[in-house]
C-alpha cells in the first residue's frame, strides 16, 4: 500500500563548516524519494530562511542538514514552534547531540564507558593536559562534525597549535584521551540497530577526506566481531543513543581497545547520506536498499517527543 506522506520539503546546505557533504546527502534524499513517488521539494535554508520554508507549507520536513543550525536543536525548535513534523530527534537530543563534552558528560553520568576529555583554553597548560590523558591525544572542536578541526597530538609542544586549529572552528575545544584500537559505528533507525561496520583507513585516521573523498577507505561488512561481541556493541550503542534522548535515526561511532573494550565516541543525530556513508552502507548489509532507507526514515518525522 502507498502511503501518502504529503507535501514533503527535504532541507539540505545550510551555512555551516559542513554545507557540501550536506548538499551531497539531500540530492541523494531527493533522488531516492523521487524514485519512490513522493515528489520531494528541495530547500536551502542559507537561500530562502525559515520563511521560504513555511512559504512551501510543507507536511513533512526531511532534515539533511549537517552540523550547526541544522543538527544542534536550533532548527528543530523552529520547526517544533511552527508545527511541521520533522526526521530524525529531537530539540533536546540534537542539542546535546552536537555538544561531545556535554554528551561525554551524560554518559560518565550513567556509566557508560567513553574517553576522558579535558577542555582547552589559549592559557592552558599544555604539558598538565598531556600528564592528564597521555599521549597521544585528540583534540577537537565541541561542535563540528565531519571530524572538521581534528587533530591527533602526539607531543605537548604540538598541543597549542592543534588548539588554535579546532579553535578556528569553536569557541569551545577539548582534548580527548587516545584509544588504540579500532573504529566501528552503528547505525539505528527506529528499534532496530542495523549491522556494526568497522572503519579501516590506511593512513590511520579517519579524517574528513577519509571520510567523504577517498576511496581508499575500507568498511567491512560484515565488521569482524563475534556475534556476542557484535550485540553487545549493539546494546551499547543504543543505551548511548537513547541516553541523550535520541529517536527516529542516528549513528554511533565508537573505538575497541586492545584489550577488546568499547568506548564510545560521539553520535550523530542527521548521519551523511552520502555515497560514502556509513548508514546507507550498513542497511544495504540488512537488505534495506537506499530508496526504501530513506522512505523508512521518513515515516520517522513527527514521531518525537
Amino acid at each position: 500500500m502507498t502511503v501518502d506522506h504529503g507535501r514533503v520539503v527535504v532541507l539540505y546546505g545550510g551555512d555551516s563548516a559542513e554545507r557540501e557533504v550536506s548538499l551531497k546527502s539531500g540530492e541523494a534524499v531527493l533522488g531516492a524519494l523521487e524514485r519512490s513517488g513522493v515528489a520531494p521539494i528541495g530547500f536551502d535554508p542559507a537561500e530562502g530562511g525559515l520563511t521560504g520554508l513555511e512559504a512551501l507549507a510543507p507536511d513533512r520536513v526531511f532534515i539533511a542538514l549537517h552540523g550547526r543550525g541544522g543538527e544542534d536543536g536550533t532548527l528543530q525548535g523552529a520547526l517544533e514552534l511552527l508545527g511541521i513534523p520533522y526526521t530524525g530527534s529531537g530539540v533536546l537530543a540534537s542539542a546535546l547531540g552536537m555538544d561531545k563534552q556535554r554528551t561525554k558528560l551524560v554518559w560518565q553520568a550513567l556509566g557508560l564507558p567513553t574517553p576522558e576529555c579535558v577542555m582547552l583554553k589559549a592559557d592552558a597548560d599544555w604539558q598538565a593536559v598531556v600528564e592528564r590523558l597521555g599521549l597521544p591525544l585528540i583534540v577537537k572542536p565541541v561542535h563540528e562534525g565531519s571530524t572538521l578541526g581534528i587533530t591527533i597530538v602526539d607531543s605537548a609542544e604540538t598541543l597549542a597549535s592543534a588548539y588554535r586549529d579546532a579553535a578556528r572552528y569553536d569557541t569551545r575545544v577539548m582534548a580527548e584521551r587516545f584509544i588504540q584500537g579500532e573504529e566501528y559505528t552503528v547505525s539505528l533507525i527506529g528499534d532496530e540497530e542495523l549491522p556494526a561496520i568497522r572503519v579501516e583507513v590506511p593512513g590511520g585516521f579517519y579524517d574528513y577526506e577519509a571520510k567523504y573523498l577517498s576511496d581508499e577507505t575500507l568498511y567491512h561488512l560484515p565488521c569482524g566481531l563475534s556475534e556476542t561481541e557484535e550485540r553487545r556493541l549493539a546494546e551499547l550503542c543504543r543505551a548511548a543513543f537513547e541516553a541523550i534522548g535520541c529517536q527516529g535515526w542516528g549513528r554511533v561511532d565508537v573505538m575497541r581497545d586492545e584489550q577488546g573494550r568499547f568506548w564510545l565516541l560521539e553520535v550523530n543525530t542527521v548521519p551523511g547520506m552520502t555515497d560514502h556513508s556509513l548508514v546507507p552502507q550498513a542497511a544495504a548489509h540488512a537488505g534495506i536498499d537506499f530508496d526504501a532507507l530513506v522512505l523508512r526514515i521518513l515515516d520517522t518525522a513527527g514521531r518525537c517527543d
